[in-house]
């Protein structure tokens, strides 16, 4: 598969190689679900915690007789029922956390990618490019020439060069609507609901490879 590539300036130099086996697979919306509500749930802390009748404080002396006073009866100030008292069926601390078999998630980024690079207002390619500067304001004048930062949500896939992704995630560290992720760990919920999307070549030329690769999914998310 060939999709068009442009220059960081919005420039049309040519094009490059996507492999089928990532770019070109059949789409599969329920993997592409599954694997999103894996990752919500794997974020959740899961610290929210509320105090049973057992574990408050107060006292548990009954607080009038039995029978005689036409009040109802009651056994002490702990209960539910009274204010202050223990919660029932309230959250308490617990673990969200979801797996996939490994194949089933290298099947689900692949169709997630072909889902997306099958749009091409939404997905760019850019060569690999440089913000020497390291400003905010250098870096959203190039993105400007593909989306607008303001209104649309960003995202763009870096490559393996950690020297040049430093002075471009400090650059677009305060640009409000953009993400800036490695091609090796995608954020499916960003990457999915991404208004525009920019690959640098590297990150294109690591992916070919990466999803092919058994090993590769074992370092993602």
């Amino acid at each position: 598969m060939e999709k068009k590539l442009y220059s960081i300036d919005g420039k049309d130099v040519g094009s490059i190689q996507l492999a089928d086996e990532v770019f070109g697979t059949e789409v599969n919306k329920g993997l592409i679900h599954q694997l999103l509500v894996m990752e919500l749930a794997n974020k959740r802390q899961g610290t929210a915690s509320t105090r049973r009748r057992g574990e408050v404080r107060g006292s548990t002396a009954k607080p009038w007789r039995q029978k005689g006073t036409g009040r109802a009866r009651s056994g002490h100030k702990r209960s539910p029922i009274w204010k202050g008292g223990g919660v029932v069926f309230g959250p308490h601390p617990r673990s969200y956390r979801q797996a996939m078999p490994k194949k089933m998630k290298r099947n689900a980024y692949k169709s997630l990618l072909s889902l997306r690079v099958s749009n091409d207002e939404i997905v760019k390619i850019v060569e690999n490019f440089q913000i020497e500067s390291g400003k905010t304001k250098d870096f959203a004048v190039k993105l400007a020439n593909f989306a607008t930062v303001k209104k649309d949500r960003v995202v763009v896939i870096l490559g393996d060069n950690r020297e040049e992704n430093t002075l471009i995630r400090r650059a677009g560290s305060n640009i409000a609507n953009l993400t800036l992720l490695d091609y090796w760990r995608l954020e499916v919920h960003d990457f999915f609901y991404a208004k525009k999307i920019l690959f640098t070549e590297s990150s294109i030329k690591g992916l070919n490879t990466f999803y092919r690769d058994n090993a590769g999914i074992e370092k993602a998310v």
